[in-house]
């Protein structure tokens, strides 16, 4: 016995007419809760037996809010998938000209799936792979339901979520293959000579790219990922410039196939992987590379932003001192660059002539801020600023190099520097090249106690002390770069002198480099 349940409204009350335990009996029951105009699962079943149009009725309604849901990349994967089922049954009603054994097939289908496995990144939105090779010797040699086959296949390994992009891949693919080898059987010549199979490959590949072209570009288009014109014109290059290379080939293979051997077919397939693996493997090399050379950059630029705060430091205690290292870091980078070192030894340069007085934050106090001469016993006191700067930087990973630079800063050619009074090429190069940047600026420099020094002077002096202060041929290119210099440049006035300048070059390119 089926029993309904009747819903009504009573003033401001709601109440229901429950069914009982026992059928026969029926009781009523007031409750202030809101009823759910829907009724519950366990009502339904009585309400459509009651009322059989009510099942009809909610299939009805539900029905159009499913196709509401379905997304318009989904609705485009149905479209694709159901034109090529029905590509593959008319395909499968026309002839061939050869009959594909199962082993040939299978091959030609283990060879797309590896080409797709290794396919090429050119672009955010396309890759490139010899894929299409099989496909197209399918296309030519056996006819549309086998070129169907490859190209469907060659993305099976693909199959994961979201489905609808696989199954936009494999009918795709499916349909261009399948329209390649339709284009092949209605040509009004036969392709059984080698020029006729250069001819039918090459329709069947502008076939199979126009193809691919369009559906590639729909479907960047639908999916909102790209550009239709761009996506288009960057794939109509691309397949331009690939068709005129691989029809010749392809057709050779399908001629060799025909009055040689059917297993020519492996001896081309396989050199033709190995060359996409190697591509493959050129792309990733190039991508680390550029990769490594982006790490590089941002360990450079902390290095001078960690060299700019540890200069401020000093800068807190000597302001003189701090520009003097500003000047000396440029100096010293176009010293090396006269001398023709490589970019990285720049910019070595660069950061050990913020650094090379660093030292200095560690003398005691009152030393450095002295105006005047300083006594034997101060001097002496001031030389030690060489190997504190050492074990300050020598405590950063990235900076033992420039530690030891930085320590030998003050040594002289003919041993009498300090702290270690080395000699000759046992000082480092970097070291030689500050020695010089930092005796320049030091002398066209003004003091509270002394007048800067005019160029000129600076020069003699930079000449008179090669070979015992100076390594002979870091003077010579610094005097060469000095000669043709801008009068801000000579005395360290220019903009990009300043500490701030130097902070400032964290933040910016390296490869801004002024000129002398």
């Amino acid at each position: 016995m089926s029993t309904t349940v009747d819903k009504h409204k009573l003033g401001g009350l709601r109440y229901q007419l429950l069914p009982e335990r026992a059928p026969s009996v029926s009781t009523t029951r007031f409750t202030n809760r809101p009823i759910p105009m829907t009724p519950p699962p366990s009502e339904m079943t009585a309400v459509t037996t009651v009322y059989p149009f009510w099942g009809s009725f909610k299939r009805f309604v539900r029905f159009p809010v499913l196709l509401a849901s379905v997304s318009p990349v989904q609705w485009y994967a149905v479209w694709l998938g159901c034109g090529a089922v029905v590509l593959g049954l008319a395909a499968s009603t026309l002839p061939a000209e050869f009959s594909a054994s199962p082993l040939m097939l299978a091959v030609l289908v283990g060879v797309a799936v590896a080409a797709e496995r290794q396919s090429v990144q050119i672009g955010s939105n396309t890759q490139m792979s010899v894929a299409a090779l099989p496909i197209l010797f399918a296309a030519v040699a056996y006819g549309p339901l086998p070129a169907m086959l490859v190209g469907g296949s060659s993305v099976l390994l693909d199959f994961g979520r979201p489905h609808a992009r696989w199954v936009i891949w494999t009918s795709s693919r499916a349909i261009a293959g399948g329209l390649a080898g339709v284009a092949v059987l209605v040509l009004p010549f036969s392709a059984s000579t080698f020029v006729g199979a250069v001819a039918a490959v090459a329709i069947a590949a502008s076939v199979e790219a126009l193809v691919d072209v369009l559906f590639n570009t729909l479907t960047v288009t639908i999916r909102r990922s790209g550009s239709f014109v761009e996506t288009i014109t960057s794939m109509s290059r691309l397949l331009l410039s690939t068709i005129p290379l691989y029809t010749p080939v392809v057709a050779g293979v399908v001629h060799a196939y025909r009055e040689v051997s059917p297993w020519t077919v492996i001896l081309f397939f396989l050199p033709a992987l190995a060359a996409q693996r190697l591509l493959v493997l050129y792309q990733e090399q190039r991508t680390m590379a550029r990769s490594l050379r982006a790490v590089n950059s941002d360990l450079e630029e902390a290095n001078l932003s960690f060299a700019g705060a540890l200069v401020s430091a000093l800068d807190a205690r000597d302001h003189y001192t701090a520009g003097h290292s500003a000047a000396v870091a440029i100096y010293a980078r176009d010293i090396c660059a006269r001398l023709e070192l490589d970019e990285e030894v720049q910019s070595r340069a660069h950061l050990c002539g913020l650094l090379h007085d660093i030292g200095k934050v560690g003398l005691p106090p009152g030393l450095i801020e002295k105006e005047g001469l300083l006594t034997v016993e101060e001097r002496a006191a001031m030389q030690q600023h060489a190997a504190i700067g050492e074990r300050i930087l020598s405590n950063v990973r990235s900076y033992h190099d420039v530690a030891r630079i930085v320590r030998h800063h003050h040594e002289r050619v003919d041993g009498s520097g300090y702290p270690d009074r080395l000699s000759g090429d046992a000082i480092p190069l970097l070291s030689r090249v500050i020695a010089v940047a930092d005796a320049y600026n030091a002398m066209t420099s003004g003091r509270s106690y002394r007048e800067a020094m005019e160029p000129g002077n600076a020069f003699t002096r930079l000449h008179r002390g090669a070979g015992s202060q100076f390594d002979p041929v870091v003077v010579r290119a610094f005097l060469a770069l000095l000669d043709s210099a801008s009068p801000t440049y000579l005395i360290g006035a220019r903009a990009d002198f300043a500490l701030e300048a130097q902070k400032a070059l964290a933040r910016t390119s390296r490869s801004l480099r002024p000129a002398a």
